[in-house]
């Protein structure tokens, strides 16, 4: 009779619980029972086990094993746990010494032939071990880096069993080949299928976006820049609405690299979501630039909020987190899949419930849209190039619902583009670079102001806070209080534009919003032209 603990982690979304695995030995008929809430993948670690342990050349017990997975009323899934049921396994049957896996965590796949595979999800395990107190962790050795993100933590990265083995028995440790050669990406198969495709992702991660883009390859659009400016610098929502190679794609596709680089938090945040959702690059362990997501128009609800069968898996929204959310031609995505979006937009979090259980995934993004004004794409108020009835455009336009479009801080009507805008020589507009600055000296001014808060940007202050604690000038709130009397505003695009109006002024360098900050960030919010400079900072 034998007994032996280790422990392990199991995923709740992105929070980890740490799972404690005990092995029993006992004398009785060969057989392997594993007990405490396992998933079809995970009842199947039984026979990867086995076959594991016995080709690392060591004894498989042949006794009763049974194997606990404690609390057990935590659902587990994956084969995250295999690591961990070996060696207690090898504890109790005193191939290993019970007392040297009591505060260990181990997390990983084991193959048949032993080797040790990488799993989902390994930052954010890793994290919780921490958090419970626990110093020691065993990893993948591809992994070894991203567990490594997390201070406090002692990381050993294995090959195969066999090494880990002659590492908690103190016995020389063999060499194992890397099978680089044959597998050049050792996280391949552990996307979902079709990951990538749904949600808009690169298939090797958001970093793998091109941020070498230059807002001065825009050519005009001096009122679009404007919003993708402020936008960046307050982390507001954006509508651009506009004719077929306008510019909105060119836009948000920059929009990522004016934003400032993620803080270590940020990162880990980011980083967390993505290991989840295996898109982590090889190799680039840390996701430190903004995310930027791009889900094609057929994409479902689940895809865009997360979900799927059992446990439920991040979405685009999630992997969008601390990043720009991008749907181009959004009048062709399901209304339910965009209605779906307004609960993430005021909460920053996405919860789904399902049989296995409720997840949480962070979902602090910065939305933009794009969409033409008409089914042929040339309505405008200021020419007659259009040829959809009325009853077409009205229909188009009312895909959008009022209820998301209230929770868009700017919009923008995206022109057409010249023929002396397209060919005028040295009419460039500034660079990534110039209003990368302007963005950046904007969010410290705001961070400086919201220091001892919980906000960070002007787009999460609630509206009652702004209006009791940072006031703008007097008398500059006048004409939006009067759009507010007049039915143009709501109560919540009031506030949203007393937001706007924040980012504005720190843009300007301005204390506070006056007459001029307020009546851009009214032009701003409602389309609406009021006679003032969309430029900032820059000449128009």
């Amino acid at each position: 009779m034998g007994f032996a603990r280790t422990c392990s982690v199991a995923l709740v979304g992105v929070d980890g619980v740490v799972v404690e695995v005990q092995a029993d030995l006992e004398p009785g008929i060969a057989a392997f029972t594993l007990v405490g809430l396992p998933d079809k993948s995970l009842t199947e670690s039984r026979d990867r086990v086995r076959a594991a342990v016995v080709n690392s050349g060591a004894e498989w017990p042949q006794k009763k094993l049974t194997v606990g997975l404690s609390p057990a009323s935590v659902p587990k899934g994956g084969s995250g746990f295999d690591l961990a049921i070996a060696c207690a396994a090898l504890g109790a049957a005193e191939r290993i010494d019970p007392r040297v896996l009591t505060d260990i965590v181990m997390i990983g796949e084991l193959g048949l032939d032993g080797r040790v595979r990488p799993v989902r999800g390994v930052l954010p395990a890793v994290l919780a071990a921490a958090d419970a107190g626990y110093e020691q962790v065993v990893v993948p050795e591809c992994a070894a880096a991203e567990a490594s993100l997390v201070p406090g933590v002692s990381v050993l990265g294995v090959r195969s069993l066999r090494q880990l083995i002659a590492v908690l028995t103190d016995e020389p440790v063999p060499e194992e080949d890397p099978d680089g050669e044959r597998r050049p990406d050792p996280l391949a198969g552990l996307r979902m299928p079709g990951t990538s495709a749904a949600t808009g992702m690169h298939g090797m991660g958001a970093t793998q976006h091109d941020h070498g883009h230059d807002l001065a390859d825009v050519v005009g659009q001096l009122s679009a820049r404007t919003a993708v400016e402020v936008a960046a610098a307050g982390g507001h929502h954006l509508f651009l609405e506009g004719p077929p190679g306008a510019g909105k794609t060119m836009l948000a596709e920059r929009l990522p690299a004016i934003l400032p680089p993620l803080s270590r938090g940020e990162s880990l945040e980011v980083t967390a979501v993505h290991s989840v959702a295996g898109l982590l690059p090889p190799g680039k362990p840390l996701v430190d630039v903004a995310p930027y997501c791009a889900p094609h128009h057929s994409a479902t609800m689940q895809a865009l909020v997360g979900g799927g069968q059992g446990v439920a898996r991040p979405g685009a929204v999630s992997l969008a987190h601390r990043g720009v959310l991008f749907l181009d031609e959004t009048p062709e995505f399901s209304s339910h899949a965009l209605d779906a979006l307004r609960q993430p937009l005021e909460s920053g979090h996405v919860v789904i419930a399902r049989s296995a259980g409720v997840v949480r995934f962070p979902a602090r993004f910065l939305m933009v849209l794009a969409a033409n004004p008409c089914p042929c794409g040339r309505f405008s108020q200021r020419d007659t190039l259009c040829e959809c009835p009325p009853s077409a455009i009205r229909r188009y336009q009312a895909r959008l619902s009022g209820p998301l479009l209230d929770r868009v801080d700017l919009r923008v009507e995206v022109d057409r583009v010249t023929r002396s805008q397209l060919t005028e020589r040295g009419a460039r507009g500034e660079s990534t670079e110039t209003v990368a600055d302007r963005v950046r000296g904007a969010r410290e001014r705001a961070a400086a102001r919201l220091a001892d808060t919980p906000w960070r940007t002007n787009s999460e202050v609630p509206g009652r806070e702004l209006r009791s604690r940072w006031f703008a000038s007097p008398g500059a709130m006048d004409d939006a209080e009067r759009s507010l009397e007049r039915g143009v505003l709501t109560a919540r695009g009031l506030d949203r534009v007393l937001r706007v109006a924040w980012t504005v002024a720190d843009l300007a360098g301005h204390d506070r919003p006056d007459a001029g900050d307020v009546t851009l960030a009214l032009q701003l919010r409602t389309g609406v032209p009021r006679g003032v400079p969309m430029a900032i900072g820059a000449s128009s």
